[in-house]
């Protein structure tokens, strides 16, 4: 059998993606559910290689962009070069996915104010990723054994989130949720949908009737459309252990109220699924920690995760 063939992104170059890459590279669990390619700078990842003692990379596995000289990255710092060349590898491993000629890409960490120093035009992967695949409406979920959450919003500020809520765009959350879980669980999930508001909105008391006006007309389409979902609950309450045992995924309406539970319960091990896309993509949840870049020491867990989630996923699509 064909393995499905998985670009992985490098990430910024400063970080700890490279050193996650070598490591993903040495992990016969990756080698074994798919043909990893790492998509980045071979000079750099050789860099690494002999900082930390580690065996050289295998060229064949590494897809060399050669956007930076490795002797000219400052390690653990923030740089509009670093912002570029990470760019880059992203756009880079989206082509070659709307291409056919990967079959999933798996991205490490990013850092939006490298990216914002090298003038590019987007605070992350999402909405990256939707531009360069001309998606008009993608979602965000974050998934692990423990919990999963899809975000109605992204990265926005609180006060911008009230405005962006529309019943459509929390109805196509909820039905992008849907059905991800049913490829991913392989039966029909339950999904709960969290308020916006506390006690949300406690019948209009705080807020402006969101709950009311939004969010419970969305759940009330998607249960005609025959979706096992219910809330909006309040969301300090909706993550409580009893819930979660009968929960497959969570649908929240803001970054933070899906992020917060979620890192709290499954930080190193939880996987980004953008949702709505025409390629499958995965990524770590977590940042590119520079403060422990090339010491050999951060955890590859949720690296794995996603490259092993893009693999199935992948796998699923293709038959």
């Amino acid at each position: 059998m064909n393995l499905p063939r998985i670009a992985i992104t490098m990430g910024d170059p400063a970080g700890i993606g490279p050193e996650l890459c070598l490591r993903l590279l040495n992990e016969p669990c990756v080698r074994a559910v798919c043909a990893p390619q790492i998509i980045g700078d071979l000079s750099l990842l050789n860099r690494v290689a002999r900082h930390l003692g580690w065996p050289l990379p295998d060229s064949n596995f590494v897809h060399d962009l050669h956007n930076l000289p490795a002797d000219a990255i400052k390690l653990g710092a923030v740089s509009a070069a670093c912002g570029q060349a990470a760019y880059e590898y992203v756009t880079f491993a989206i082509d070659e996915a709307l291409a056919g000629r990967v079959d999933a890409i798996a991205t490490g960490p990013l850092n939006k104010e490298a990216l914002h120093a090298a003038g590019v035009p987007f605070p992350g992967h999402t909405e990256i990723l939707a531009e360069r695949t001309k998606t008009p409406r993608v979602c965000m979920m974050l998934t692990s054994d423990a919990i999963t959450c899809s975000l109605v919003t992204v990265h926005v500020g609180y006060r911008d989130v009230p405005a962006l809520l529309t019943r459509e765009l929390v109805r196509e959350t909820i039905e992008f949720t849907a059905t991800a879980m049913e490829r991913m669980r392989g039966r029909k999930p339950r999904l709960l949908v969290c308020g916006l508001n506390p006690h949300a909105g406690e019948h209009g008391l705080f807020g402006d009737r969101e709950e009311e006006r939004i969010i419970a007309p969305a759940i009330a389409d998607a249960r005609a459309a025959g979706i096992d979902v219910s809330g909006p609950l309040p969301p300090d309450t909706a993550f409580l252990p009893k819930l979660r045992a009968t929960t497959d995924a969570y649908v929240c309406m803001y970054h933070d109220q899906g992020l917060i539970p979620l890192k709290s319960l499954a930080f190193e091990e939880a996987v980004n699924v953008t949702l709505g896309l025409p390629i499958v993509r995965t990524s770590v949840d977590h940042g590119t920690a520079f403060d422990i870049a090339w010491k050999g020491v951060a955890d590859v867990s949720s690296f794995i995760k996603a490259v092993e989630l893009a693999a199935k996923l992948a796998t699923k699509t293709k038959t």
